[in-house]
This record gives structure tokens, C-alpha cells and sequence, in this order.
């Protein structure tokens, strides 16, 4: 009756009821992965406080007793096999370097992560509420740091931007505008579905989160940004059709277009602002369509992959050719091979398919896997045009949708046993 076995993981049903210790244990794990979520928006430099807590915690929670279930063990397989891949296409390298060996280290440990957010959601799923509402604090924050870069508010906000774009506590201003979407769409689900209690925090947080991701200027985030909020709208309407629903978010939707063009408007009064917008509106740069420009590199690169099957090795590309890959299916070919490659589209086609069966139950984890599902789905499509093997709120996503559902598959399993 008092064993603690699985502090983090499914305790049984006496457990759960006579015993404290393992409910606070269970609390404070759930609050430690809340943790790692929140630091995961801190990444200026390598390895950041997310990989050092991740790395203990996961261990931790496996050590002692998160299950991995049926529902969960796919995503370990692909992304294993993935991995695998990546393993094989260093064997292709006549000298290896410590910085390739990393690289791939980093992308297992990265996989693992994404298991363990599943397996740990499957436990609980009340713990998608914990995992959002801090990556909201990490968004809100991290997109204040960019803000005040940009505007050079203090001395030294530079260090929050790059190549006069915000980039927030990350490296890059193309990861910085990416991770802050998740948050918006969490903010804009809640102003639509909730009432004027808690409309006014959410509209601050939506204007902090919104001029961040347009002073990232990076196009990708742009899009993603556009994608996932019609995305959103449209999924709410197919689920919510009652008129007074549909008559309310049409009426926010307008409100936040005309604030959005009001508030674009202002930021191009200022020349740094206009000149850098003008320049990163344009659909093709230079660097995208000149001579081994990334769409040339694309092609050459696909070439490439015919004549080696198991790849050319982590960071081989860049050095071939003028710049990385920025395409995350080229770079599934190069750097993880036709191995990590197929597993990879596997991984795409399955969690996509999975995750739009079960978009509109009626379940009190759909907001999140609604949410997760778009954003991911919309990470899928900017791989296109840059590298996502290495985010970490990518590996995120993949858990939440995987996590939901395993939620899922047990819901179902319960519903047969109790029939």
C-alpha cells in the first residue's frame, strides 16, 4: 500500500489515495518538466540550463518507473531509427571531429526528450496545462529581451538581437520567432474561448508575443505565424458552430487584424524598422535564388543524396557548400542518410495523420493537442526552408501530439474494458 515505485510515473489506485509522499512527488516532477519547458525559450549559449536539467530529469523520471505504453513506443522507434541513420552517416567521414560526434549526440537527446514529454503526459494529462502556461511565461519573457534589444532600451540589449533583428534570449532570430508562436496561439484560444475576466492579460501578452515575432524579421516565422492563426480559427469554427461563437470570433478576429495593421503601421514610421522590413518581405533574397543560393543548394543536394545513400555526416554540407542545408528534408538526407531520412517522413505522415483524427473530439486535453497539432504541422511545412532537427520546442510539439495521443488510445482502451 505505501510503495513508491513509480514516483513519476502510474501509481496504483491505493497509492493514489493513502499516500503523500508519492503525490508529492509526483507535484514536484510535474513542476520540474514545467521547469525545463520554461527554460527551453534561455538558449544563448551551449549547452543551456535545458539540456542540464533535461538530461538529469529524464533519466530520473525513467529511473524511476514513467512508462513507456504501446501508444508512445512508434514515436521512440522512428525517432530511434532516425538516429540511427545519423549513426550510420558517420562512418562516412574519413576524419570525425568532436563537434560532429556532439551534433549527434545533441539529436538523441533531443528524441528522448520528445518520448519523455509523451510518456509523461499520457500519466497526466493535466499536466498540458502546466507545460503551456509556462511556455507562455518563457514566451512573454524571452520576447521582452527581444523587444528591448531591438529598441536598444538598456546597455548592452544588443545581445538580444542580431543583424539589427530581436532574437531574445536564443542565438538565432529564425528560432527566436518560431517558439513564440506556440504561446500566441495558447493566448488567442483563451481570448476566444474565455470571457472579459482574463481578456486584458491576454491581449498584453498577444501584443508582447505579436511585435516580437515581427521584429525577428525572419520570414519563416512570419508565415508560420499567419498559418497557424487562420489554422486556428478555422479548427475553432469547425467545432464550434454555434452562431453566437462564430459571430464572436469573427468580431475578435477583425479587432486583432485592425490592430495588427494599426500597430504595423507605427513600427514602419521608423526608417530601421521600414528599411529592414523591405527588405525581408521580399519573397526571394539573394542568398535564396544566386549562384549556390539555397534553392541551387537544394538541388545539388538531392543530387547528392543519389550517389550517397547513408549520407555525408553532420555538418559536411556547410562545409562543401557556402551555407547549411536550410531544409529539413535535404538535411534528413545529409546528415542522417535515406535511413533517417524515410524514418523521418514516416514520423511526419504518422503524427500529422494521427494527430488530425483526433482533432475535434471532444476530450479536456483537445485544446492542447489542437494547439500542439497546428503549430507542429506548420513547423512541418517551414522545414522547407530551414532546419528544424535541432529545436528544441520542435521535440516539444512532437510529445504534446504524441502524449495526446496515447491519452487517447487509453481513453478508448478504458471505454472497451468497461463495456
Amino acid at each position: 500500500m505505501s510503495s513508491i515505485s513509480a514516483p513519476f510515473g502510474e501509481a496504483q489506485p491505493g497509492a493514489r489515495l493513502f499516500n503523500p509522499q508519492l503525490a508529492a512527488i509526483q507535484l514536484a516532477g510535474s513542476w520540474l518538466m514545467a521547469l525545463g519547458v520554461f527554460l527551453s525559450g534561455f538558449v544563448i549559449s551551449e549547452p543551456a540550463p535545458y539540456e542540464l536539467l533535461m538530461a538529469c530529469q529524464v533519466a530520473l523520471w525513467f529511473l524511476f518507473g514513467l512508462k513507456i505504453s504501446r501508444a508512445v513506443a512508434p514515436l521512440l522507434a522512428l525517432l530511434m531509427l532516425f538516429n540511427i541513420g545519423g549513426l550510420l552517416a558517420l562512418t562516412m567521414l574519413r576524419d570525425i571531429l568532436t563537434e560532429q560526434v556532439l551534433y549527434v549526440a545533441v539529436s538523441i537527446f533531443l528524441a528522448l526528450t520528445a518520448v519523455f514529454y509523451a510518456a509523461a503526459i499520457e500519466d497526466r494529462h493535466q499536466r498540458l496545462a502546466l507545460i503551456f502556461r509556462a511556455w507562455v511565461a518563457a514566451g512573454i519573457i524571452t520576447g521582452l529581451l527581444g523587444i528591448l534589444g531591438y529598441f536598444h532600451a538598456f546597455p548592452g540589449a544588443d545581445v538580444f538581437t542580431r543583424y539589427d533583428r530581436a532574437m531574445g534570449a536564443f542565438q538565432d532570430p529564425n528560432v527566436f520567432g518560431p517558439f513564440l508562436v506556440v504561446p500566441t496561439l495558447y493566448l488567442m484560444y483563451g481570448l476566444l474561448k474565455g470571457g472579459l475576466a482574463g481578456a486584458l492579460p491576454r491581449v498584453i501578452g498577444l501584443l508582447v508575443l505579436t511585435l516580437a515575432v515581427f521584429l525577428s524579421f525572419s520570414r519563416a516565422a512570419w508565415g508560420l505565424f499567419l498559418f497557424c492563426a487562420i489554422a486556428l480559427v478555422f479548427v475553432m469554427l469547425l467545432k464550434e458552430r454555434t452562431n453566437a461563437f462564430r459571430l464572436k470570433i469573427l468580431l475578435l478576429s477583425l479587432a486583432a487584424v485592425g490592430a495588427m495593421v494599426v500597430a504595423l503601421v507605427i513600427a514602419l514610421q521608423s526608417d530601421k524598422v521600414r528599411d529592414l522590413f523591405e527588405t525581408r518581405a521580399q519573397l526571394v533574397q539573394d542568398y535564396d535564388g544566386g549562384h549556390l543560393g539555397r534553392f541551387e543548394r537544394h538541388r545539388v543536394g538531392f543530387v547528392l543524396a543519389m550517389e550517397r545513400p547513408l549520407g555525408i555526416g553532420p555538418m559536411m554540407f556547410g562545409r562543401i557548400f557556402p551555407e547549411d542545408e536550410h531544409n529539413i528534408w535535404l538535411k534528413s538526407l545529409m546528415t542522417y542518410g535515406w535511413v533517417g531520412f524515410v524514418s523521418y517522413i514516416s514520423l511526419v505522415v504518422w503524427t500529422v495523420v494521427m494527430g488530425f483524427r483526433l482533432l475535434l473530439h471532444d476530450r479536456p486535453w483537445q485544446p492542447y493537442l489542437m494547439i500542439g497539432w497546428i503549430a507542429l504541422l506548420g513547423h512541418m511545412l517551414i522545414g522547407t526552408v530551414i532546419d528544424t532537427d535541432h529545436w528544441r520546442h520542435f521535440y516539444l510539439l512532437l510529445g504534446i501530439v504524441w502524449g495526446c495521443g496515447a491519452l487517447e488510445w487509453r481513453h478508448r482502451r478504458q471505454r472497451q474494458i468497461r463495456v
